[in-house]
């Protein structure tokens, strides 16, 4: 009896292993017939016929039991040997790689942060990712992140957004991950229109919105859903920490600072006002900021889909931010950057990734569409900072401009007068141009916590086919001639920090400004302003050119002189840019830019440059040509 039963057991056992074999090679033929007959399609040169919504359905979310292989999926993507690790995504892959998913960060928050509290019945979120051809392992590193550092109640889904990548086990893989869903277009769609597929099947009240680069920091989500809970017209970014592109050292970003932009709608960080900072006595409270820099937010989806969700005419990527930040305040909504939250970035370069009709002009496109549409008569400014744009195709907003008629937004100068009033408006007085050394360009960098203005350098923006955007302005002589010309009084000042680190640059005001250098190494210097101050520069190409005329200067090639050694005021160097021909009565004026030249030693010491007044020269001094 005892063997026949033993036989039995065995009989059994034997066919739940087979039965299971079974199951499961059933199971990945039918998953390689799928694949494979999607690829045969492709193969055999017939173009598939895009489906209604050009989207492969929603993919629902793995069964635990299939389980989710995280060391294949990582090395099925893996650099070759003596691949350079920079080509495919624009940051070190190598680095990236050899990383946990699940790696440990530092807590970058402010120390009152963990004491601060939040409701028990924050309403659950939709995160959404959209990624085209992103490296696994950032992509599951994000992934990952959230759902280890957030409360599972407060994660409805995570869905991914694959634009398309060459592969599309990178998305569907990782729906074997509980809460991972996929969501594939079968044609490039770019990141704004694929937000809005993933935002349409969302199915919870509120979207978090990530890039699929990043890794969220300890209580990152609550402090932005509680926010949004109180006020649903809020949208709100957390601060974004940097991870390096090098070497994915996780480090901490400052605190004080807001998104900010100038007129060719060119984002850039920019310090807290003063008077602002002054009032902010408690560090967790959220910081008012103009724009959001738009790769992470949360916003209530019936607050998104009341605005109009994103601009579906913009292309792949770029200025959305800007549109979607101006529809929010001149709306009836507010935008936050909450100091309590905390996601860390991959800061690029350049994009891995190609744009249809090049960078430049798919950007074009968006910032012109975001112009027209919001921006009222000071799109005039826009097209100043950005002479490119002028008469670029850029799609017809008749449906927006109607859509912002219905909300009753308001206007672009309330806009002005009650979010950004430091974004300075531009008059006639004031030149745009750019102030170039190398391939570096003097731009504007907000103020410091004590409200100076801080100057410094960045790559130049543009091409040969699209000129750089002006990066700073020239502020033009006050006062005319006898004959309607501008004199000569006030001029603008450039010149180098005491390290030799930081342009430092002075408006044409009648009184003496300070501007700081980015470097902390460099020494703050106050410019005597006024037609003879003397500017200390270091001799390497500089140049300042305006996009509105063709005439520029430039300074000597490789050649030094001693400290001691300034320029007379007989040899002051000049640059006219002229609008248009006073011979055939057209001219509006002369702009008249003016440098003097106190000299630094080459590569020496650091020297701390003293401001030396020189002769004022007559107003009717000949313009020298160089």
């Amino acid at each position: 009896m005892r063997k026949i039963r033993a036989n039995a057991i065995a009989i059994l056992t034997v066919a739940w292993i087979l039965g299971t074999f079974y199951y499961l090679w059933q199971d990945n033929r039918a998953h390689a017939a799928s694949s494979g007959g999607r690829g045969a399609q492709r193969a055999g040169g017939r173009p598939e016929q895009p489906r209604e919504d050009r989207t492969i359905p929603l993919i629902v979310t793995g069964t635990p039991s299939r389980g989710f292989d995280e060391k294949a999926y990582l090395a099925a993507k893996q650099l070759k040997a003596g691949e350079d690790p920079y080509r495919q995504h624009a940051f070190n892959q190598l680095e990236s790689d050899k990383l946990s998913p699940d790696r440990a960060i530092r807590d970058t928050r402010h120390y009152s942060c963990p004491s601060v509290s939040y409701s028990a019945d924050l309403p659950a979120t939709s995160v959404i990712i959209t990624f085209h051809n992103e490296a696994r392992s950032t992509l599951l590193r994000t992934v990952k992140s959230v759902l280890n550092r957030t409360p599972a109640s407060l994660i409805q889904e995570i869905i991914l957004v694959d634009d398309f990548s060459s592969d599309p086990e990178d998305c569907l893989l990782l729906t074997r991950i509980p809460k991972v869903k996929c969501l594939r277009n079968d044609r490039r769609e770019g990141l704004i229109r694929s937000r809005v597929r993933g935002a349409d099947v969302a199915t919870a009240a509120v979207l978090t919105f990530l890039d699929s680069h990043c890794e969220v920091n300890t209580e990152w989500l609550q402090p932005m859903l509680q926010r949004v809970k109180e006020d649903h017209t809020r949208v709100v970014s957390p601060i974004i920490d940097v991870i390096s592109l090098d070497n994915f050292a996780y480090l901490a970003a400052s605190a004080d600072l807001r998104g900010g932009f100038d007129w060719s709608l060119h984002f850039k960080w920019e310090q807290i006002p003063l008077e602002q900072k002054i009032a902010r006595t408690d560090p967790t409270k959220p910081i008012r900021t103009p724009v959001i820099a738009g790769g992470i937010f949360v916003i209530d989806k019936s607050w998104f889909n009341h605005l109009g969700k994103y601009d579906a005419q913009m292309d792949i990527w770029g200025g959305e931010n800007f549109e979607l930040s101006f529809r929010v305040w001149m709306c009836g909504g507010s935008l936050e950057i909450v100091p309590c939250s905390r996601v860390g970035h991959v800061f690029r370069k350049r994009h891995p990734y190609n744009f249809p009709e090049g960078n430049a002009l798919t950007y074009i496109r968006n910032t012109k569409r975001t112009a027209e549409v919001w921006m009222d008569e000071y799109k005039q400014y826009y097209y100043e900072a950005r002479p490119s744009a002028i008469g670029k195709a850029f799609g017809s907003v008749a449906t927006r401009i109607e859509q912002r008629k219905k909300m009753n937004c308001k206007s672009f100068r309330w806009y002005l007068d009650n979010v950004y009033p430091e974004l300075t408006v531009p008059v006639k007085e004031v030149l745009p141009g750019i102030i170039k050394q190398g391939v570096n360009c003097l731009e504007s960098q907000g103020q410091d916590s004590a409200g100076n203005f801080l100057l410094g350098m960045g790559i130049c923006r543009g091409s040969a086919k699209n000129p750089p955007a002006p990066q700073v302005s020239c502020l033009l002589p006050q006062g005319q001639d006898q004959e309607g010309e501008r004199s000569q009084s006030h001029c603008p000042g450039v010149g180098w920090g005491a390290s030799l680190c930081s342009f430092l640059f002075s408006l044409c005001l009648h009184r003496p400004q300070t501007y700081f250098p980015r470097d902390p190494a460099c020494s703050p210097l106050t410019w005597l302003l006024g037609s003879a101050s003397a500017i200390p520069i270091p001799f390497t190409h500089l140049s300042y050119s305006c996009p509105l005329c063709t005439t520029h200067f430039s300074l000597p090639r490789k050649k030094c002189y001693p400290h001691s050694t300034q320029f007379s005021p007989g040899m002051q160097l000049w640059s006219a840019c002229t609008m248009g021909s006073r011979a055939a009565r057209t001219a509006v004026c002369t702009y008249v830019c003016h440098i003097q030249v106190l000299v630094c030693p080459c590569q020496t010491a650091p020297l701390v440059p003293q401001p030396v007044s020189l002769p004022i020269p007559p107003a009717e001094h000949p313009l020298v040509h160089p």
